[in-house]
């Protein structure tokens, strides 16, 4: 069984979108010509070229090309043959898909020629506010130009890894308002952290809770009562955001999380966890009230979070970051995230201090007691 590899080329020129092997070039012209000699003229290449070529592809492929009987024009064995009828059925099949592909291959290299474009990539835990900010950034702009953000969604812990192996150049998380210290939110985030390499970038403040099914038919209000009612609970990965300020949750009631009913189904997105909802193949499940309304669901707020930027210090003056910065703090594009249900832009754009963001967060070291004076001595 022969594989196919699939090439493209770059070039100023416009040419037809073709995915075609060197080969049937070849065996094109040597049978329309009826010679080597003739084939090669015709494509502008030497015969020793063509001859040896051929050779190479009869070698690889395990099969004759061409018949050479003398005194005849040189002509295409059947397995010659079946390889043209196979080219041609192909280009028949797939030249609109090739061109849809051509076409989608040059607008992303247009971006790569454009010097008003930047690029940025970003990992971030799953957050709508970030999606409407990819489609956003990309808009025509005079003054500025445009923002590309190529965003992969993953947790929040897998998102600041990625940013410390050097696999993106920011980073999107989020954590509670209102956490203590030796919390989840700590135990998570703040051994991947360290002061003086990471920035942390405001970006916005977001609500998370109980999507439910319109009416809230089990009356769920609390954590507490999805395990009062034995509601089948769709979780989220270790590694989530989401999960963190679930485990965190937990915490704070005494409970852990094989208190949850359901069959440990594991969502891989707020959009995953809502229609799982509304399809009912579960009661509830935690996430944003945006993902809930557009599954049609009602939502049940919990906790207000902030959701951060990270990135490090040596990136701040890169124009992505520079460019996005600047994008977060104009009045339209926070009155774009007020907008989202459940959001509101919080300090965004601006550079923060980890102490004054991250409640648990606290590099001040205790100081050494004093010594105590021993009793006085003549």
């Amino acid at each position: 069984m022969h594989r196919l590899q699939l090439h493209y080329t770059l070039s100023r020129d416009s040419s037809p979108a073709q995915v075609r092997n060197p080969l049937i070039d070849l065996l094109q012209a040597v049978s329309s010509q009826g010679s080597i000699s003739g084939g090669a003229r015709a494509l502008g290449l030497s015969y020793r070229h063509v001859w040896g070529e051929l050779k190479r592809w009869e070698q690889e492929l395990g099969n004759e090309l061409l018949v050479w009987e003398k005194g005849q024009a040189a002509r295409l064995t059947d397995f010659g043959a079946k390889l043209m009828w196979a080219e041609r059925q192909a280009q028949a099949r797939l030249a609109p898909q090739i061109e849809a592909l051509r076409a989608e291959l040059e607008r992303s290299f247009a971006l790569a020629f454009d010097d008003q474009v930047h690029m940025l990539t970003l990992y971030a835990s799953h957050d709508e506010a970030i999606s409407a900010l990819r489609e956003y950034a990309l808009r025509d702009s005079e003054d500025t130009g445009r923002l590309h953000l190529d965003v992969r969604f993953t947790g929040s812990v897998d998102a600041i890894r990625a940013l410390n192996e050097g696999r993106c150049v920011m980073a999107g998380f989020h954590t509670l308002l209102d956490t203590s210290r030796h919390s989840r939110s700590e135990r998570s985030y703040k051994p991947l952290l360290q002061p003086g390499l990471h920035k942390i970038i405001g970006f916005a403040r977001r609500t998370q809770g109980l999507m439910v099914a319109p009416g809230n038919p089990l009356a769920l209000r609390a954590i507490t009562d999805v395990i009062t009612a034995q509601a089948r609970f769709a979780n989220r990965a270790l590694g989530s955001g989401t999960r963190v300020v679930l485990d965190e949750l937990l915490d704070q009631a005494g409970l852990t999380g094989a208190a949850l009913p359901g069959d440990g189904r594991v969502e891989p997105s707020h959009a995953a966890v809502a229609q799982a909802v509304a399809s009912g193949q579960c009661d509830t499940g935690l996430g944003i009230a945006a993902a809930a309304y557009q599954a049609g669901l009602d939502f049940v707020p919990l906790v207000e979070e902030r959701y951060h930027l990270v990135c490090l210090k040596s990136a701040l003056e890169q124009p992505g970051v520079q460019h996005l910065r600047q994008l977060l703090q104009t009045p339209h594009w926070q009155a774009h995230v007020g907008a989202i249900a459940g959001y509101a832009p919080e300090q965004s754009g601006q550079v923060l201090s980890m102490r004054k963001v991250l409640p648990w967060w606290n590099f001040a070291q205790k100081k050494a007691a004093a010594p105590t004076a021993g009793p006085a001595t003549k």
